[in-house]
């Protein structure tokens, strides 16, 4: 298992991303795909990495609600 700084941001619709609440957790997990299916509420919908390499997962509901995992090594 490898140890993961998780940046967890959730945003509503009402609320949009300027009152996103944001969360910063360490996890151990076999891979960020397997703890967002562990731990996550909602559907994946798009799996990328920004440019410092962090795997971005982003989840929503198709109603508004994302919720967006950062995970860095």
């Amino acid at each position: 298992m490898k140890e993961y700084e998780i940046i967890i941001e959730t945003i509503n619709p009402c609320g949009g991303s300027k009152h996103a609440q944001n969360e910063i957790i360490e996890a151990e997990a076999e891979s960020p795909e397997a703890y967002v299916k562990e731990h996550g509420i909602f559907p994946v919908m798009d799996v990328s990495k920004n440019t410092s390499g962090d795997v971005i997962i982003t989840t929503g509901d198709s109603k508004g609600y994302i919720v967006r995992y950062t995970f860095t090594e």
